[in-house]
């Protein structure tokens, strides 16, 4: 049993079998038509009868039948690829029998607690899933002193005393779990007679928040301690303090913006500060919060390249890429991070325009992005604690994500934005849950594209753009955004790059240049953000898209050896032929 491109698994045949009776009762198929595959979560297995003609949509919702898991937070890894497509099938995946889905569960960062006492009351809290008991008791104190004094009181799971340092996480092993907590008085301290005891009760999550104004802080003076500690790095010993946090300057040309360094030195200020990073228990790699020198606000996320999905030490439990293809095709496991920094440098901002959310950024609102080396604990590290290389992204404010509610909200020119920017850029991975909502000074609703580990792919095969399917994409572009279009340069984009250290694979610059072209001479037709990004997406998993028939169309017309700008020019009148049809 294995699956190309990923690491084999060894099955627990003791496990009960998902039977195709239970996912089958009512389909009118034959049982000897069933494969049996394994679902992996968490790095246990449970076998699973299916159809290889079953739509991952149906199996997704069968899994959410089975473990109560919300459809729309699972994402199925097989063969070292997502299965994105809901409406493919599984053998158009090439999911056959033995074969291992891994299974990626996309969990709030919150999680609702209720309190209630013995006597009636009730409260209730949202805490982030890294925090630990000892924190809960201190939320409930501060609601008032008729709850309980903190150095009297011990928390009880199952007859089980739990230490302050317990973390949420570890005791909410389900999402749809149920876990009561008693608090009582403590029998390790001598004092007045407990007058009231207190039941909690930790709940699934019922909410998507992103941050709820506290966060994730370690205390007993551990930045002290930290400080005074020494590491071996690149066989050196260095304090602590040394190695924190350091941008990544390839070219000492380079000007980092004043919103960089910013990020940068209040993501320093709290890791001196002993202020430990978040993990995110959301998406498929290791994404970490992190906190400025109060403990109170979260100042940007950091992506170590080693902990990206399918990377050596990916915290989510996905295995390790065999021969080094990330999770979408034409992507390299190890590149997520240089691809979330190349977002934010080619999203240009129009000259001396500040955005609605009063800060100079790009045309799109990509979040300030750069490279830097980080040091702490706290990072995923299976084996010895070491400096981590990857991308540092400014954290921004926001009410939640566009998968949160309908598209009908949302301003025609913020999707229309980001429709600039997945199309230039090849985005293989937009999808609704990765666009934030934040509101502008003016109060208008903002969108935020995050998550850019996935552009700039070496092919077509796997663009996806959940906008799409929004009605503000079948309307026309706005004069303002035409003359940005017609302003990009794909050569002036690629120099760019490599003055800021990354020079582009020759493939991965052809997706840029041709991206480019088919975008500006869109809207030279008219045609609307749907049209164009129609032509860059595949209908199914099988049939390739109208982009990637020009290119192959392109490929068939030149002979071998030919120069990168002949092709080009080959791909540009075979790209004119294409539109004008569509154009009318």
């Amino acid at each position: 049993m294995s699956s190309a491109g990923v690491a084999a698994l060894s099955p627990a045949r003791n496990e009960r079998t998902i039977s195709p009776n239970f996912f089958h009762a009512h389909s009118g198929l034959c049982l000897n038509e069933s494969i049996l595959i394994y679902l992996s979560v968490s790095g246990s297995m449970t076998p699973m009868s299916v159809f290889n003609s079953d739509s991952i949509e149906s199996v997704k919702l069968r899994i959410q039948t089975y473990k109560g898991f919300v459809v729309k937070n699972q994402k199925l890894v097989c063969g070292g690829r997502e299965l994105a497509r809901s409406n493919s099938l599984l053998r158009d995946y090439g999911v056959a029998d033995g074969n291992v889905l891994h299974l990626v569960l996309k969990l709030s960062d919150l999680q609702l607690i209720n309190v209630r006492t013995f006597c009636g009351k009730e409260l209730t809290l949202h805490v982030e899933r890294g925090r630990d008991v000892g924190y809960v008791k201190q939320k409930i104190a501060k609601k008032g002193k008729e709850f309980f004094d903190l150095e009297e009181q011990e928390v009880v799971c199952d007859g089980e005393r739990l230490e302050d340092q317990r973390l949420i996480d570890d005791i909410c092993k389900h999402n749809d779990a149920v876990i009561h907590l008693l608090v009582r008085k403590s029998a390790k301290v001598r004092a007045k007679p407990v007058e009231k005891n207190f039941e909690l009760s930790i709940v699934a999550p019922q909410v998507n928040d992103r941050d709820n104004g506290e966060n994730n802080k370690k205390h007993c003076d551990v930045g002290e301690h930290y400080r005074r500690r020494e590491f071996k790095v690149d066989g050196k010993i260095l304090p602590a303090r040394e190695v924190l946090l350091e941008p990544i300057i390839v070219n000492p040309k380079t000007k980092l913006p004043s919103v960089v360094w910013d990020m940068v030195n209040d993501t320093f200020d709290g890791l001196d500060s002993g202020n430990f990073p978040v993990r995110s228990l959301e998406g498929t790699g290791g994404a970490y919060f992190m906190l400025d020198s109060s403990g109170k606000r979260y100042v940007s996320v950091f992506k170590p390249i080693d902990e990206e999905p399918m990377a050596v030490n990916n915290p989510q439990g996905l295995p390790v890429s065999l021969d080094g293809e990330g999770l979408k095709k034409g992507t390299r496991v190890g590149e997520g991070a240089f691809r979330e920094v190349a977002a934010y440098i080619l999203d240009h901002p129009k000259r001396g325009c500040k955005t609605s959310l009063g800060n100079e950024m790009g045309f799109a609102g990509v979040p300030p992005t750069f490279m830097v080396k980080c040091f702490n604990e706290n990072f995923n590290h299976p084996g010895a604690v070491t400096v981590k290389v990857g991308s540092l992204q400014k954290f921004m404010e926001n009410s939640g994500s566009c998968e949160d509610m309908g598209p009908g909200a949302f301003p025609v020119e913020e999707v229309h934005k980001i429709s600039v920017l997945d199309i230039r850029l090849a985005n293989a991975d937009r999808h609704a849950g990765n666009i934030l909502l934040s509101k502008g000074e003016d109060g208008r609703t903002v969108l935020i594209p995050i998550d850019h580990g996935y552009c700039l792919p070496e092919s077509f095969e796997d663009c996806t753009f959940d906008w799409l399917y929004w009605p503000q994409a079948r309307k026309p572009y706005s004069k303002e955004i035409i003359d940005y279009i017609n302003s990009l340069d794909a050569e002036e984009d690629i120099a760019l790059l490599k003055f800021h250290g990354w020079e582009l694979p020759l493939e991965c610059a052809r997706t840029l240049r041709i991206s480019t072209m088919l975008l500006k001479k869109g809207v030279q037709r008219g045609l609307t953000p749907f049209a164009i990004g129609s032509i860059m997406c595949r209908e199914t998993l099988k049939k390739e898209s109208i982009i990637e028939e020009i290119v192959q169309e392109a490929h068939d017309s030149v002979l071998p050896g030919t120069s990168e700008a002949a092709f080009l020019e080959t791909v540009s009148q075979i790209m004119d032929r294409h539109l004008n049809e569509i154009a009318g």
